[in-house]
């Protein structure tokens, strides 16, 4: 049997919504990137395409992980079902904006110009504010589920925990900088509400596709962080059973179960860093010595609970405690 032909037979029982929206964004991707080698306009520095272009990516990961989490819930599977489903129809909607105002060349967020962008702008925010309270209560679904392998259940759980917090950082992007709150202030009226650049206006210099600014704080990076570690946990508990073919400290589900939970910790670390980076107007390619430090310190702490996990012999409680 093909790689492919084991993928489609795997997927079968995945959520039919989720899954076919995510092979829909996979395809737009492809779509994207031929948009912008043709179409080369910008908009606030950037490339016009890229935001669909990101927002593609995204989705494509979010929605086809999501459709393989609930398909595991072994209680509550027509309620999830149905969450998914308004999941992938809210998004798909919010996209649909997004593209509009590509079209038109204009912002899609924090856009408060005319009336017509500010009404698109609160429209989508009502749409997130929808999302995240169906992510909730499926994360709070993802918590309460045990699969098979251990290591597994935890990547999703901590996956699906740290992509809320992911979601929420969103909130710090919302309020209007000091500089929009001084005209709202004076005149009662700005063309921008929000920003995702911290001590500087959105726009400037920013990393080639990702647009992450080059000169300022950022909070797309953590939130782009958080929001995918429900891809990056469960990915790294599926490598450590690849490698355990190869090394036999591996084969112990304990120990990868102790590497996914290191792991987890370590991004919990890294996603705090970096909005805590970010918040203090510092940019990603340019980290101050305290940014270093505590970057160096994590590592440090990473390495040093990873070296732990695999040395510490299984204790009958965690023997206990994992499927046999």
């Amino acid at each position: 049997m093909t790689i492919l032909a084991d993928l489609t037979e795997r997927t079968r029982t995945w959520h039919r919504g989720s899954y076919r929206l995510a092979q829909a964004f996979a395809v737009i991707t492809v779509l994207c990137v031929l948009a912008m080698l043709i179409d080369q306009r910008t908009l606030n520095g950037a490339p016009l395409w890229a935001k669909p272009f990101k927002f593609a990516v995204s989705a494509a990961l979010y929605f086809f992980t999501w459709s393989w989490l609930v398909s595991l819930l072994p209680k509550f599977r027509r309620t999830a079902n149905w969450l998914a489903n308004t999941l992938v129809v809210i998004f798909a909607a919010e996209y649909v904006l997004v593209v509009f105002q590509t079209v038109r060349v204009r912002a899609s967020h924090f856009n408060a110009e005319t009336s017509l962008d500010n009404t698109i702008f609160q429209v989508m925010g009502g749409m997130i504010a929808m999302l995240w309270v169906i992510n909730l209560v499926l994360t709070i679904a993802i918590l309460f589920t045990r699969l098979p392998d251990r290591a597994t259940t935890w990547a999703a759980r901590i996956g699906a925990v740290l992509g809320m917090a992911g979601i929420s950082l969103a909130v710090l992007m919302n309020g209007p900088t000091p500089e929009q709150q001084a005209a709202l202030d004076a005149t009662g009226t700005s063309t921008m509400i929000g920003a995702h650049t911290v001590g500087l206006p959105d726009g400037g210099p920013g990393l080639p596709i990702l647009g992450w600014s080059t000169v300022g704080g950022d909070l797309r990076i953590p939130h782009f962080l958080g929001l995918h570690a429900l891809q990056a946990l469960p990915l790294l508990a599926l490598a450590l059973g690849v490698l355990a073919a190869r090394h036999p400290r591996l084969r112990d589900g304990v120990v990868r179960t102790r590497l996914v939970l290191v792991a987890g910790a370590g991004y919990a670390g890294l996603l705090a860093l970096l909005t805590w980076q970010a918040l203090r107007g510092q940019s990603i390619v340019a980290p101050d010595g305290q940014t270093l430090t505590a970057f160096a310190l994590l590592v440090a702490g990473v390495a040093v609970g990873g070296l732990i996990a695999i040395g510490r012999p299984s204790t009958d409680r965690e023997l206990e405690a994992s499927p046999r």
